[in-house]
């Protein structure tokens, strides 16, 4: 399913508008065009990992160094970073925005990211992190924005879930083809 272009500058634009300065990732469908927006803004330093753990580490880096992150991963890098949350983040109260693709929900065509998505709320609430959806492209910047304060002033981790229907609106039309 394509994602929407539109949609990725609206959440890359967000991020810029919070004061975003870098942004750690791993490629992902979903992220790879605000990723690509990253790293084209020179304004802004974009560190690539190979596993989302590091992303969590190289962010806390970031804040312990005044500037302002965003880890960008998608559920099943969620999952794998919990340790770098918890033994970093919530441990030493570092502020971190977590940026993640919300896959494996209605309309999902990849069966590997199924369990993915049925884990990731549970889990933030399991560890008591503040998470907003992202699905309409007219909030997306007051809810980074908003996510950035609360990370900021409660010294803790904020997930931002980006909805299939922010990210691929097209993929909403159903099987009958008579909308979402």
């Amino acid at each position: 399913m394509p994602v929407s272009q539109g949609s990725a500058k609206i959440v890359y634009g967000a991020l810029r508008a919070a004061g975003v300065r870098l942004v750690a990732a791993l490629p992902e469908s979903w992220l790879t065009p605000v990723i690509a927006l990253a790293g084209a803004d020179p304004d802004v330093t974009l560190v690539e990992v190979a596993k989302e753990e590091e992303a969590v580490g190289v962010a806390m880096g970031a804040h312990l160094a005044g500037a302002r992150a965003a880890v960008l991963m998608q559920n099943h890098g969620l999952l794998a970073s919990v340790n770098g949350i918890v033994s970093g983040a919530m441990l030493y109260r570092i502020p971190l925005l977590l940026v993640v693709s919300d896959r494996g929900h209605l309309g999902e065509t990849d069966p590997w990211q199924t369990e993915g998505g049925k884990a990731t709320r549970p889990l933030l609430d399991a560890l008591g992190i503040v998470w907003d959806e992202l699905e309409d492209t007219e909030e997306v910047e007051d809810r980074v924005a908003d996510a950035v304060v609360l990370a900021e002033s409660s010294l803790a981790p904020v997930a931002l879930l980006l909805t299939r229907r922010l990210m691929c609106p097209e993929s909403q039309v159903s099987p009958r083809g008579d909308g979402p």
